[in-house]
């Protein structure tokens, strides 16, 4: 998934001192939707996401649980401070799915 942040340096170093200590509330929510891992790497004010999902995992569901989580509306409104989002993006869509274009193991 990809995303972009703010382009201001100072923005960016607080976005990733954040994200040094997410709350542990945001970490149970992730983990309770499905996802086993997460990893978000930055450059510039580009950001790129890999996440690791259980079999069962939907993005609907995930939207669901955290339209009903008050930490995780905390959070995605104090993120918003910092991101920006892509040209492309629809109303309400922040992250958004990158296509694989290459796979180095099925060459």
């Amino acid at each position: 998934m990809a995303l972009d942040l703010i382009n201001d340096p100072l923005l960016i170093d607080q976005y990733i001192e954040y994200h040094k200590a997410v709350w542990p509330e945001i970490i149970e929510s992730i983990k309770e939707s499905g996802i086993h891992d997460m990893q978000i790497f930055n450059v510039a004010d580009r950001l790129f996401m890999i996440m690791e999902v259980k079999e069962d995992f939907s993005f609907e569901k995930k939207n669901k649980m955290d339209r009903q989580n008050p930490y995780v509306i905390k959070w995605e409104e104090l993120m918003s401070t910092y991101q920006k989002k892509l040209p492309i993006a629809e109303p309400g869509e922040k992250w958004l799915l990158m296509e694989k274009v290459f796979d180095l193991k099925i060459q």
